[in-house]
């Protein structure tokens, strides 16, 4: 396998990001195997392998860090080794290689599908960026004041030579930008959908649908109709609400830890011409 030659390779002597206290965020055996695996990654020669580990990577850094969760951005002490840096490693890879084989044969062995990722804002997309007509489109937005991805994620960005600070910037809906000084309202947000309802006018062809999976926002206690506010923005690009489902999430297929999350249902939106 891939992994166990990747794993083989990682030394310990590697190069340590400068990641803000990352004495209080990893333990030193932490810090040494992740180190030690990003370069061993750094030499895979094959792209697409490459890049498929450092997905792998990427699953594990929140688990073996001392940031209780995804969702729940405080420190907390873990019984972490190196040995369960690698055991990790070893088994998301080996999750994917599985996954993939059931599918198509194998990812690091077979791969058949043909896939094109666009690293770039969506306020800064342009229809040149997309490259040709869109039949399909879901996605769930970040709505405003809800959740911090550049937060929550921001070590993977660290240790995968990412900019979490840039990305911080330009993220939309971040909460510390609604409550900073003239902080931004949904209408900032209602603008920033109405200029990606652009984006997807340009590009999606006249039969093809959006899919919008958005749930509530509350900004200075006031409870936003996210709902409401993409039919607005859609509306100007000549758009219309084709159907609205209202999904309920069990507590007990949360990726929020629920003891700190109160959202008990999403809405469905889909969008036409």
């Amino acid at each position: 396998m891939a992994c166990q030659a990747v794993e083989a390779a990682a030394t310990h002597n590697a190069f340590i990001p400068p990641i803000p206290r990352v004495d209080h965020w990893f333990e030193r055996s932490v810090q040494q195997a992740l180190s030690g695996l990003v370069a061993a990654l750094a030499d895979v020669k094959d792209d697409a392998v490459r890049q498929a580990l450092r997905v792998a990577l990427s699953s594990i850094i929140v688990r073996v860090s001392n940031q209780e969760s995804d969702t729940r951005y405080a420190a907390v002490k873990k019984r972490v080794s190196a040995k369960h840096v690698y055991d990790l490693f070893k088994r998301a890879a080996n999750d994917m290689d599985r996954a993939y084989t059931e599918q198509f044969g194998g990812l690091f062995w077979e791969r058949s599908s043909d896939v094109r990722i666009i690293n770039k804002d969506i306020l800064m997309a342009t229809q040149a960026d997309i490259g040709g007509e869109v039949g399909l489109v879901v996605t769930s937005p970040p709505y405003p004041n809800a959740y911090e991805y550049w937060l929550y994620h921001k070590y993977r960005m660290y240790w995968l030579g990412m900019d979490p600070i840039a990305a911080r910037k330009a993220e939309i809906g971040a909460r510390p930008d609604y409550f900073k000084k003239n902080h931004k309202t949904e209408a900032d947000f209602e603008q920033q959908m109405t200029q990606v309802f652009g984006l997807l006018a340009s590009v999606m062809s006249p039969i093809a649908l959006a899919c919008f999976v958005v749930g509530r926002s509350i900004i200075h206690g006031r409870t936003i109709d996210n709902v409401a506010l993409l039919e607005r923005a859609a509306f100007h690009h000549g758009f219309r609400r084709l159907l609205v489902v209202e999904r309920a999430i069990p507590a007990t297929r949360k990726a929020f830890n629920p003891v700190h999350s109160t959202i008990n249902a999403e809405s469905v939106v889909v969008f036409g011409r």
